[in-house]
């Protein structure tokens, strides 16, 4: 197979994976990582990629695109209001501490593993956005200091492990913790920065060497898809943005919580196809 037969589904799919991810970014503060990582795991299987490397590909370029996405996105929510900053600060060294050990992980171990790990958080996360009750007047837990930076290391480490910007993890573990779920999901908009970037350098060096990456793959990261992506999610992340302040928060957490199901549920499939064929 050519180069460009290679990389004519994989950019048709992300630019599609742009678009959509861009605004979910903005209305659910997921970075768009939950829609890229999926799209370009199915376009690089389409295109004949080894199996046991295209997960890593998919992970590895949505954290690049993600650094960018996030700002988009973050910005737009600074501006309603909607990030805590001391929140913040307190969890960046305990996320960066997270995302070394998650990439460090996620490029070394299989990839039928992270597939599993993607999945399984997935559905997770959608139980508890989907069946929980929304509180009208939400209020922060009061917990250690201690107790929040470990939450933030394991939000850091999930979140290199599946490509993700935090917010899949960020949004309903800070919601679940009492916060306004607007709020929510700005802040986690804003932590994909600090996950994105440092998650993308581990994954480049990791994938430095790696025989069968597609053609123009710096390490884990392939150029040409990020290229294709980033515009995308940075310009459709305000339309998202306007969105999550404009629709009612019951109807924010539904949606949140459909899409995550949908997304996992196509995982495990081809988790066990995966499986099946390689039986």
């Amino acid at each position: 197979m050519t180069d460009f037969e290679t990389l004519l589904p994989l950019l048709a799919i992300a630019a599609g994976a742009g678009v959509f991810g861009g605004i979910l970014a903005g209305l659910l503060g997921v970075g768009g990582g939950i829609v890229i990582v999926p799209a370009l795991y199915l376009a690089l299987s389409a295109a004949g990629m080894d199996p046991a490397i295209t997960m890593q590909v998919a992970v590895g370029t949505s954290l690049a695109t993600i650094v960018f996405t996030s700002l988009s996105s973050g910005y737009g929510h600074y501006k309603r209001g909607a990030i805590d900053m001391d929140l913040l600060r307190l969890w960046a060294p305990s996320l960066l501490v997270g995302v070394v050990i998650g990439a460090a992980l996620g490029g070394y171990v299989s990839g039928y593993i992270l597939i599993a790990v993607f999945a399984v958080v997935a559905a997770v996360v959608a139980l508890d956005m989907i069946f929980r009750p929304t509180k009208d007047d939400p209020e922060p837990r009061g917990f250690s200091k201690l107790i929040w930076a470990a939450l933030g290391t394991v939000t850091g480490a999930l979140s290199a492990m599946m490509g993700i910007g935090g917010g899949t993890i960020g949004v309903p573990l800070l919601n679940f913790l009492g916060y306004d779920i607007r709020r929510a999901v700005g802040t986690s908009a804003a932590i994909g920065f600090i996950i994105g970037l440092p998650g993308a350098v581990v994954y480049i060096f990791t994938g430095l060497g790696v025989e069968g990456l597609p053609p123009f793959s710096f390490g884990y990261v392939n150029l040409v898809a990020a290229a294709v992506i980033i515009p995308l999610t940075t310009s459709f992340a305000h339309v998202g943005v306007k969105l999550a302040h404009s629709i009612p928060r019951r109807a924010l957490r539904l949606a949140f919580g459909a899409f995550l199901m949908l997304t996992s549920a196509r995982m495990f499939f081809d988790l066990y196809r995966s499986l099946l064929i390689n039986a």
